[in-house]
């Protein structure tokens, strides 16, 4: 392997488990603010869907069938569905959108 692969793999490293070890040796009380309680419980929510709309627009090769796939998910989640009516429901819209488009 080249050395330099090996620094740059290691400044990584280090700076990753920084990042999440800092937090746990910084604070040791339990976090009172109620706007900072919040904004930590919508993060993983908030990256889950970052990372995973832009992959169901571009999934099925053309953005428009892969936006009305997603309207199809949105509408079906907010009308209470289950998740396999919604993956369904989804599936199902990128298929007929795929044969239109």
């Amino acid at each position: 392997m080249d050395t330099k692969f090996i620094i740059y793999l290691a400044i990584m490293f280090g700076v990753t488990y920084l990042i999440r070890v800092l937090p746990l040796l910084l604070i040791n009380k339990e976090i009172e603010n109620k706007f900072i309680r919040s904004f930590l419980t919508y993060i993983p929510y908030t990256v889950l869907g970052a990372m995973t709309f832009p992959a169901i627009i571009h999934a099925v090769g053309n953005p428009i069938c892969g936006a009305i796939a997603a309207a199809v998910g949105v509408v079906l989640a907010l009308l209470g569905r289950g998740l396999c009516t919604v993956a369904a429901g989804t599936a199902i819209a990128a298929y007929i959108a795929m044969m239109v488009f």
